[in-house]
């Protein structure tokens, strides 16, 4: 008997995009972004652009839920919500005992945090609000997704830098294939504009000026923003039979580390991941249609990205379509790979390659086909997408028209 056969059922998200799956899908497709002045306090930051949601519905979750949760707990919640009712799941009864939620985050509740270090350090109180420990830990959006989604199987949170929305989705693909559940909830969250956060990013000197530029050869860095994405993954078996939407199925994972630095990667270890990724889906290179690249539009990331890919894929590179939706939504750290998740779905639902906006200069060091400025259509019966973090976390995972 061979291995469960996992597939996506529902989809979920919030990012300076839109406040649901398909508003970022279809502003992916027109090439907007949503990178814009920052609103916050400032002070003296020098940092001055981010992806900013807007206004969201927090008050659909009840008051005494939310008191307890900060708003990367919040935006997962409302992703998790939108995914569960994709799915139809809100109107079949589960197996709550069997359906579980893995949730990646970067950093942690932010905003608690900050406002505790002002509570103390600039206002004098001698107590900070006594929900901080909970609205801050990296395992409260699993926490708060299970509570408000009433799941009571394996519910765990996961951080792995900015590859932790990917390494939740394949830890929740890990649980259905081992038979431990029937359904779960995976993506990530992260709200990094925070002032505190904002100050540390600005220390590593990796912050763009004003735009994201993936792959452009005038590419100046990173743009930070908050956001959370979610799918509902489920066994095949068990989505045929309660008569699921079918999105897509994911076929292969690959994990790797790149053993080397903390902060600067290498292309060995991205390579290992892709060539991972490929085999445990049983994928010759030619297959794959379209990769959603890390992209973050930093100098050295682009570059070893594209080595990485073209030391895997050879001569079949050059008939990829390639993206970095990033220059659109912003790097949501640990929400990163599930807003993207969203993008390959929809790209291989749609046939439509979302564009790398942004994209003025050729870049020599970057020469893959990554759909600069505009979308485009194209039959994708592969799509792959990246994650590569800090510490050398690599996490890559591939998903099949069914």
């Amino acid at each position: 008997m061979g291995r469960k056969r996992v597939v996506i059922t529902g989809l979920g998200g919030i990012c300076a995009l839109g406040s649901q799956a398909e508003a970022i899908w279809q502003a992916m497709c027109a090439g907007r972004s949503g990178i814009v002045p920052l609103t916050l306090d400032r002070r003296d930051l020098k940092t001055s652009v981010g992806g900013e949601i807007g206004s969201y519905a927090e008050e659909a979750i009840d008051p005494r839920q939310r008191v307890a949760m900060g708003k990367f707990s919040v935006l997962a919640v409302l992703a998790a919500r939108e995914a569960y009712a994709s799915a139809g799941l809100d109107a079949f009864a589960i197996n709550t005992a069997r359906a579980g939620a893995s949730v990646g985050t970067a950093v942690w509740g932010a905003d608690a945090v900050d406002e505790s270090y002002k509570d103390v350090f600039l206002d004098g109180k001698k107590r900070v609000n006594i929900f901080t420990v909970p609205r801050a830990m990296p395992s409260a959006p699993a926490a708060q997704v299970g509570i408000s989604l009433g799941l009571r199987g394996p519910v765990f949170g996961i951080t792995s830098a900015c590859s932790s929305a990917n390494h939740a989705i394949i830890a929740a693909v890990d649980q259905l294939r081992l038979g431990r559940a029937d359904v779960m909830l995976a993506g990530g969250t992260d709200t990094p504009l925070q002032y505190g956060i904002l100050k540390a990013w600005e220390a590593l000197r990796v912050l763009a000026r004003d735009a994201c530029r993936p792959f452009s050869a005038d590419r100046d860095g990173l743009v930070l923003a908050d956001g959370a994405g979610m799918a509902v993954l489920e066994t095949l078996e068990h989505a045929v039979a309660r008569g699921a939407p079918i999105l897509a199925e994911i076929i292969g994972c690959g994990l790797s580390a790149d053993a080397g630095d903390i902060v600067s990667p290498t292309i060995e270890g991205p390579a290992a991941a892709i060539r991972a990724c490929l085999e445990d889906a049983g994928l010759a290179t030619g297959a794959v249609a379209y990769i959603n690249a890390h992209g973050t539009g930093t100098k050295a990331n682009d570059r070893i990205e594209t080595q990485a890919i073209r030391s895997v894929f050879g001569a079949d590179a050059d008939g990829m379509s390639l993206s970095s939706t990033k220059s659109m939504h912003g790097h949501c750290l640990g929400a990163s790979g599930a807003i993207e998740l969203i993008a390959c779905v929809n790209a291989i639902r749609d046939g439509v390659v979302p564009p790398t906006i942004g994209y003025t200069t050729p870049d020599p060091d970057c020469d893959l086909d990554v759909t600069p400025n505009a979308a485009r259509e194209r039959r994708i019966d592969v799509a792959m997408s990246n994650a590569f973090a800090f510490g050398g976390l690599n996490a890559v995972i591939a998903l099949r028209r069914v």
